[in-house]
């Protein structure tokens, strides 16, 4: 199949804005909660017209502070409850939101704030505002700067006072769909960031069409703590769709202790990038294989039988013998792992870069059914989406309503929507590259639709290697399955114009502690000492020679190398979503890369 529309659901009108959705929640459930805020170690609930107030004042301190309709103002904060209120308060001023990584260096601060031309910028700690003002002679366009963490939102909103509520109706009338609500710009593995320019109909419809495809999920009662970057288009969606399906939204930064903050807020689902998924499964085959020989095997039949299970849902209904078989291993395994989510999860969403249908099928299996989608900054996240009525393990879905998905003669994927974006800021020669007058964005990423509309995912354009025999070789499909041993922490093919194709490979620390104690090795040894071992070098052969078993012969890995430090997103060979930025990993480790064709296998 070419091509594949889904009839829309919705239609929005259009002066319909962003903003509406916070009013009209605290007009019509003014005492519904819609936000739990962790303040001092507990949760508190802010209820829709408690957070209608505040974005309010917010707004008000804004307005007083001479923000204007249409002025781009900065945000560079973790994901917590101030940057939703900041994020909604600037939209209801009338301008424009810049999100910021908060984890940016000072040249990437710099160039969003000077090429987004703002006048106002939203920090969050200390260490931003040293960073900031290292920069702020080179963005002599921002006016005002803000830190959340020494209360200056507090006072912002205190010296809007005297801001009259019909200012703040009237900038909130004025806005259309059409206008701009966000420049967001790229974090890519390639080039300098783009700004999409995301107008409040296109993240509007993306979030409307969502829930309300997903009414299961975002149903009555539903609630997610949301831990991903709110400067990714995949977060802020999330964000906006709980506001308008009126779902229980929590923050929480602080990864290292995800699993207590789920346990204590208990959401009913949760969304993440397939790397935490990937870290998840490892974890608990890592912890049962730690616990003895016994836990080991227990936990690898529980994993084959999971993905046997969800299989058999494919085609019918599972075996009787199946079926008791899946409710003993519910008891002791599937159960441990849903508690650790918080015991309430009946769905996840995922998104961001290809699950593995192997993960997908063990997650289903285990009682927690990922939604895999797929979507980018210009499509306003959300593009296509498995349903939990309309699922296909192994792909990313069928197109959301109202979207329609085709297949270039060359492979790529072209999307047409409501959801697609205007362009890009202050780039018109990008935008010519990539949207077609028509309205059909080329996304650079390569895919195939199936007879029923569903999306696989095959590769990305620009990620291609052709080896010096000319043979196409997209590395997803090699790296997926090589993230799937415990052992692995990131990957990375290679070869283009090169004989043959290679691997650069780096192991999870946690892992390697459990590894070196079922293999006598020094404890105080590091990844630097054992990187040559052939122990280590065994393993880390199965694992590829698994990985090859998914291709053909001339597309698999002859060589490897184990590198001695991990790929992290400090170090700036990781996007925030975990996807390695493979010009700078390239650079980075030349040496290693060039060792590959050096050494042999």
């Amino acid at each position: 199949m070419r091509e594949f529309t889904t009839p829309a659901l919705v239609t929005l009108g259009p002066h319909e804005n962003l903003t509406d959705i916070v009013f009209r929640n605290a007009a019509e459930r003014p005492d519904a909660v819609s936000f739990s805020r962790k303040v001092e170690g507990r949760w508190t609930d802010v209820t829709a017209r408690e957070f209608a107030q505040e974005v309010t004042g917010l707004a008000k301190g804004l307005v007083a502070a001479d923000v204007r309709p249409g002025d781009r103002v900065g945000l560079l904060a973790k994901t917590r409850y101030e940057w939703t209120l900041a994020d909604f308060a600037i939209l209801t001023a009338g301008a424009v939101t810049v999100p910021i990584y908060e984890t940016s260096s000072a040249e990437q601060i710099a160039w969003n704030l000077a090429d987004s031309q703002a006048v106002a910028v939203i920090l969050e700690n200390d260490n931003h505002l040293a960073t900031y003002d290292e920069i702020s002679s080179d963005v002599p366009g921002v006016r005002a700067v803000w830190q959340i963490d020494r209360g200056d939102l507090d006072a912002l909103a205190q010296s809007g006072s005297a801001v009259a509520d019909e200012e703040i109706a009237r900038r909130r009338g004025e806005l259309s769909g059409a206008a701009l609500a966000t420049i967001l710009y790229t974090s890519g593995t390639t080039g300098r960031p783009k700004g999409c320019e995301l107008t409040h109909g296109n993240l509007l419809f993306d979030a409307v069409t969502t829930t309300r495809a997903l009414a299961e999920v975002f149903g009555e009662g539903s609630s997610t703590l949301l831990f991903l970057p709110l400067a990714h288009v995949f977060a802020r969606v999330i964000q906006f769709g709980t506001v308008v399906s009126r779902a229980r939204l929590g923050h929480t930064a602080d990864v290292k202790n995800l699993l207590p903050d789920l346990a204590a807020f208990r959401p009913t689902f949760v969304l993440s990038v397939p790397r935490v998924f990937e870290k998840i499964y490892n974890g608990a085959k890592t912890t049962a294989q730690a616990a003895g020989a016994g836990k080991g095997k227990l936990f690898e039949r529980a994993d084959a039988l999971a993905v046997r299970y969800s299989q058999a849902l494919d085609t019918g209904r599972p075996a009787p013998l199946l079926t008791a078989q899946h409710a003993l291993f519910d008891k002791v395994v599937y159960s441990r792992i849903r508690h650790a989510l918080g015991g309430q999860v009946r769905y996840a969403v995922s998104g961001g870069a290809p699950l593995g249908a192997r993960l997908g099928h063990f997650f289903r299996g285990a009682g927690i059914p990922v939604l895999e989608g797929y979507g980018l900054s210009e499509t306003s996240a959300g593009t296509t989406l498995n349903l939990p009525d309309s699922m296909r393990i192994g792909t990313v879905g069928r197109p959301l309503p109202g979207v329609t998905v085709r297949i270039a003669d060359d492979g790529e994927i072209l999307v047409q929507g409501d959801s697609v974006f205007r362009g890009y800021w202050r780039n018109d020669a990008a935008t010519r590259e990539t949207l077609e007058p028509a309205g059909w964005f080329h996304t650079g990423d390569l895919g195939e639709l199936d007879d029923d509309g569903f999306l696989r995912i095959t590769g990305r354009t620009k990620e291609i290697i052709v080896t010096a025999g000319g043979k196409n070789v997209s590395p997803a499909v090699l790296e997926d399955s090589l993230r799937s041993h415990p052992l692995v922490s990131q990957c990375m093919v290679v070869g283009d114009q090169r004989p043959y194709v290679g691997a650069l490979i780096t192991l999870d620390g946690e892992a390697l502690g459990i590894w070196k104690k079922e293999h006598a090795k020094p404890q105080d040894a590091t990844a630097r000492d054992l990187r040559d071992d052939p122990d280590l070098r065994a393993t880390i052969e199965a694992a590829v020679e698994s990985a090859n078993r998914t291709v053909s012969r001339a597309e698999a890995i002859r060589a490897f190398r184990i590198l001695d430090v991990d790929f992290t997103e400090e170090a700036g060979q990781l996007t925030p979503t975990l996807k390695v930025k493979r010009t700078v990993v390239a650079a980075e480790f030349a040496p290693e890369i060039d060792a590959l064709y050096v050494q042999g296998r």
